[in-house]
Parts: C-alpha cells; structure tokens; sequence
C-alpha cells in the first residue's frame, strides 16, 4: 500500500485548501455559530462551482468521476478547517449511496443537482432505542400502488431541514430491511431540532405513515443489506478522517501556541513535560492518519476491509481524545475561550468520538473478526 497522494488527490487538496481558507475564516465561522444554522451556503456554492461537492460523482450526471479516497480528502480539508460544509453528510452518507444502488431514474433525477450544490441529501441511520441500521425498528407497509407508509423515529438526522431526500432503512413485516428515499417535507413526516455539542443542529424524523412512492424505493425490503454492507464501513472511515483533520489542527494551532507563550523567560514548548506531551499527541495523530488511509485505500479499491476500518475507528475514538485533551491542557485558559478557534476541534473532535460509539464496541469488533465470529457491522 502506498498511502501518498497521487496527483489527482494533491489537486482536489490544493483546490479544498484553497477554498476553505478564504471562505472558512473565524469570523464567518463565528457568525454562523451565532446564527444557530449548521450549513454554510456560500461555501457550499463555492465548493459545488469547484467541482468538489461532485468529485466523487459520475461523469455521467456531472461529476468528477473520482473516487472514494478523492472525497475523503476533500472531508478531511473540511474538518481541518471546522467548515460548516457536510461533505461527509450530504455526499458520502446520502449521495454516494444513489450513485451505486440507485435506479437510473433517481440517479437522473437527484445526482446533477447535488454536483451543482442545489440539491442535498442525507441518512437516517441511528434510532432512539440504539436498533441497528439492519434491524431498524422503522416498519414500511406495503400499499397496493407500490408505495410504502413508513411508521418509527430517527434520531440524530444530518440536513433534515433541508434535505430534497433522507435515505432511511426500515424493515418489513416480516423484518426484511430495505432503503427508502423519504421527502423530510412530506405529510407523515415531522422533523424536530436537536442541537448538539457541536452547535450544528441534527433532527428527529418522526415518520408516521410517510409515504414513499415506488420511484423512492432505493432498495426493497430483503436488499437493503448488501447498500449497507457498502456504505457502513465507508460511513466509519468518514468519521475517522474527520478525526485526522481534527486532530491534526488542533495540534498546530498548540505547536503555535508553546512556541510563542513564554514562561520563566523561554516559550513553554523548550519544557520537557510540554515537549513530551506533544510528542505523544503527534504519535497519537498519525496513528489515526495512518489507519484512517489505509482503511479509505482498501475501500477504494473495493477490497474487503472490515478489520481494517475496525482498527481505524478503535484508534480514532480512543487516541483522539488523548490528543484533544492536551492540546486543551496545553493551552491553559486561553483553549477555553470561545473567541479561540481550539474550543471548535475539541466539539467536533467529541462528536466525532460519540458517533463512533466509542472505542470499546471497535476493540470487541475487531476480536469478532479475528475470531471469524462477526456479524454484519451495526
């Protein structure tokens, strides 16, 4: 495996870079915080106009044509700079799902205008009760036109509020999973705010008797496994490249401030405790950089890599926090300060952790797969 950038993926991180400095800056970002609103629409443009919203795309309906780790390094820029921009919500989670299990008609009708950044898409995949995606306690009924009446809740909704579509698992009566493509506007559909650490807002779906014409159908009941089997573990490497990018900032921005906060007449970054601690937290970042890739590296190459995602996701919910926590300590007060960029890496870096499910449920995961007991990825 070689985990350097090729030139196509050095040009998409030159092209995010570029874009994410001018447009992401403190102010803006403050601004946004101030508003209570979790997307950014002028980025967004900016970042469709640049073709990155579309990367991973097909040609066919406007996109890049790249790949998966193409879009995983525009998510890491995004990350990096604590962009209101959800690649990784609207693209990998609701758009990369259409373009490989979607009907010619829906990959039609919804992919050219995520490409342009007119349209969103999203996932619900987490439920109240802590079902899984592949036993979602989300029933569809069956009507006699080929539509299907949605009943259950969502919780924790990435862009419900704006969404044109949510893909949502529910399962049969006879506990079959399938997809649906559920319109948050619709009548049987009602959307409740949650706000987060992150100050980004998340939704409640609640879905009583939602309709979903056939047309919605992305995958019946009895053939959602193999889209999750697909997007699952792609979902996980999301998060844990969102952790890279995370990380990887807040431990700048503390190698800026040990170097010019002095104490006893020297910056505090010549103190052996202080140099020790980063130390740890730089060997803590790219442990998660390196498993992160390697698992993005094999699923782009659409090569079995649960064990590797595994190991990514344990290293990003159970190092991050380390590195997090020390970048705050070595900041003393001014890494509590609102005013001071840290305090938004810490949020997202814990929401990322929390999305995860934690260290413990990776770890046990990974001895499932080494034990060739393991069940489909929850």
């Amino acid at each position: 495996m070689d985990f350097t950038f090729d030139e196509q993926q050095l040009a998409v991180l030159e092209l995010a870079e570029q874009i994410l400095a001018d447009r992401a800056t403190p102010d803006r970002l403050n601004a946004l915080d101030a508003s209570g609103d979790g997307f950014d629409d002028k980025l967004w443009a900016d970042l469709a106009e640049a073709g990155l919203v579309g990367v991973a795309l097909p040609e066919d309906h406007g996109g890049g044509g790249a790949g998966f780790a193409e879009l995983c390094v525009a998510i890491e820029a995004a990350a990096e700079h604590a962009a209101h921009a959800p690649l990784y919500e609207a693209v990998l989670l609701g758009a990369l799902p259409v373009a490989r299990f979607g009907t010619a008609e829906q990959r039609a009708r919804l992919l050219p205008g995520v490409v342009t950044g007119e349209i969103l898409l999203s996932a619900a995949l987490a439920e109240p009760g802590g079902n899984t995606p592949y036993a979602p306690a989300t029933t569809a009924v069956p009507c006699e036109d080929g539509s299907w009446r949605l009943h259950g809740v969502k919780t924790l909704v990435p862009l419900a509020d704006r969404a044109r579509r949510v893909l949502v698992p529910a399962a049969d009566e006879h506990g079959r999973t399938g997809v649906f493509l559920v319109d948050p506007g619709a009548h049987g559909v009602r959307a409740g705010r949650q706000d987060t650490l992150t100050r980004r807002p998340v939704y409640e779906l609640e879905l009583d008797g939602a309709c979903v014409t056939a047309d919605d159908v992305l995958r019946p009941p009895g053939d959602g496994g193999e889209l999750l089997d697909w997007l699952l573990p792609r979902a996980t490497a999301g998060l844990c490249v969102q952790q890279v990018g995370v990380c990887t900032e807040a431990l700048r921005l503390t190698a800026g401030h040990t170097t010019s906060r002095e104490q006893f007449g020297r910056p505090i970054g010549t103190f052996q405790a202080v140099t020790q601690r980063i130390a740890d937290a730089y060997i803590d970042t790219e442990a998660i950089r390196l498993t992160a890739w390697q698992a993005i590296w094999l699923l782009d190459q659409d090569v079995p890599a649960d064990e590797e995602v595994a190991i990514a996701a344990w290293w990003a919910a159970e190092a991050a926090p380390r590195v997090l926590d020390a970048t705050q300590h070595l900041h003393g007060g001014i890494g509590a300060d609102l005013d001071y960029p840290l305090h938004r890496y810490f949020l997202l870096g814990r929401w990322n952790e929390l999305a995860l499910g934690g260290p413990a449920r990776h770890l046990h995961r990974l001895g499932t797969l080494m034990a060739g007991t393991a069940t489909p990825q929850p």
